[in-house]
């Protein structure tokens, strides 16, 4: 009876619709919620303060949950300042979730956005720093720069994401490890580059010149580096990645390359390029994630890169690697890492602790959409469900 019951839960979680599966992500939110609450809460009884929230049974409690959570949304859309800076990093993590979610969606793990981000933003600086001079320093000259600017940054990216992709396709290595190895190769020879051959002479620092004023992505907000521009550019990336996995044929055939490889060969489909192109469209995403970070915040590129190419895979995870959940992901965690700033300044709680709020909302979420894969991948559900589940990539019921 308890499996006929594990069984028929499976089935219905499997086949649940865009709605139930929304509302199940609402719930586990709020329960991830609570419980960071609970873990602040204790945590203050462990910490040491002038002025605790409360005092009980003798026991200071230094840390006030509600307190928290109010800040951190204080410190993400408190001020036109705040919620810019929110949008800033939300913008960016659109574009590294987005290539994250492209791999994923195709059975693939790229590991490596953060590699691609990294050349991808350093081809955009030289590119800019090549073309600018050619150019008229006014409006017309950054119709021309940008674009070319953030062309060459997916180009790069993309290649460079090929590659693990075709050691993939044709030599059978595991992804995960190669685009984990190939990180540390692109920082490693874009350091090499810049501080040897491409740098800036009037500086010790390893970075590039700043590009031209009239390149640059001005900022929609005053005392942040906020681009409307840029964020609108990634929610039409987003859209249009969103259709091409789910209304166009060449979608279908890179989702089922990478899930189901055999399967797409018997339909003549050929698995090892589909491989190899999700893989470059994934590390194109990044590639432009570079290029956005030099163009809108540093105007340069620079050595100490942030990580947002791994943020971009919790970004995914949580977006259940769904090109449109990508948007609302993003602004949840450019939020928390907007508002983190603020809970450090004003309670003096740990940054760390904001780093397990971030860490149970991802497991709350994403757990029921792991157990859905997983169970869509036994053959629970029913056809019809299956088939919605990967657009048609997976096959029906269970056998017997």
């Amino acid at each position: 009876m308890d499996r006929e019951r594990l069984t028929r839960s499976l089935d219905r979680l499997v086949d649940a619709t865009v709605l139930e599966r929304l509302a199940i992500s609402l719930a586990a939110l709020a329960v991830a919620v609570v419980v960071g609450g609970v873990i602040v809460f204790l945590s203050g009884a462990v910490a040491t303060c002038r002025d605790p929230a409360l005092v009980l049974g003798g026991t200071a409690m230094c840390y006030d949950p509600i307190e928290v959570y109010l800040t951190l949304a204080d410190g993400a859309f408190g001020s036109a300042t705040n919620l810019g800076l929110t949008l800033q990093e939300t913008t960016l993590l659109l574009f590294t979730g987005l290539s994250v979610a492209v791999a994923f969606r195709a059975g693939l793990f790229n590991i490596g956005t953060q590699g691609q981000m990294v050349l991808g933003g350093l081809a955009s600086a030289l590119a800019v720093l090549w073309v600018a001079p050619v150019l008229p320093a006014s409006g017309l000259g950054a119709l021309v720069a940008i674009p070319v600017a953030v062309l060459v940054g997916a180009i790069v990216g993309g290649l460079y994401g090929a590659l693990p992709g075709a050691m993939k396709a044709y030599a059978d290595a595991h992804e995960v490890i190669t685009t984990i190895m190939l990180n540390f190769v692109a920082m490693g020879v874009a350091f090499y580059l810049v501080r040897n051959h491409l740098g800036d002479p009037t500086t010790d620092a390893v970075q590039t010149p700043s590009v031209p004023e009239f390149v640059r992505l001005s900022p929609t907000i005053s005392g942040t580096r906020f681009s409307v521009v840029a964020l609108g550019f990634g929610l039409v990336t987003a859209v249009l990645v969103y259709l091409l996995y789910e209304r166009t044929v060449l979608g279908y055939d890179l989702r089922t390359s990478g899930l189901a490889p055999e399967a797409a060969e018997y339909g003549g489909v050929n698995a090892e390029r589909n491989i190899v192109t999700s893989m470059t469209l994934s590390g194109a995403l990044g590639g432009v994630a570079g290029a956005m970070y030099v163009l809108m915040i540093l105007y340069r590129w620079q050595t100490s890169m942030p990580p947002l190419g791994f943020d971009g895979i919790a970004v995914s995870i949580l977006a259940a690697n769904n090109p449109l959940g990508v948007i609302p992901a993003a602004l949840l965690f450019g939020a928390m890492k907007g508002g983190a700033i603020q809970i450090d300044f004003a309670l003096g709680v740990p940054p760390e602790l904001v780093e397990v709020l971030r860490g149970l909302i991802i497991l709350f979420v994403a757990m029921p959409e792991f157990f859905r894969m997983l169970g869509t991948r036994a053959g629970y559900g029913s056809e019809e469900g299956a088939v919605a589940t990967d657009g048609g990539s997976e096959g029906g019921g269970r056998d017997g």
